[in-house]
């Protein structure tokens, strides 16, 4: 949603995570449950639901930010020492 400007539930299933229905319609309500997402009809379509951040949702994305930077530094199992 934040990164990918994605809306529809046919948009997070073409994603190329390839994630299954059953599991995307269980993520998508845990997140609504959280406070996280809202869901609503389109204005434009009524029979399409168009999902949004709340504003809860959208005082994570700092936190996804800096957990994309980390990421990016830490990509490589080979920079791991766990030892």
């Amino acid at each position: 949603m934040v990164f990918g400007r994605k809306r529809y539930f046919k948009e997070f299933l073409a994603s190329p995570e390839g994630i299954a229905t059953n599991i995307l319609t269980d993520r998508l309500k845990r997140l609504e449950g959280c406070g996280i997402i809202s869901k609503q009809q389109d204005p434009e379509n009524k029979r399409q639901i168009v999902y949004t951040l709340t504003e809860k949702g959208i005082a994570l994305i700092p936190v996804l930010v800096e957990l994309l930077c980390w990421g990016a530094t830490y990509d490589s199992a080979s920079n791991f020492d766990l030892d």
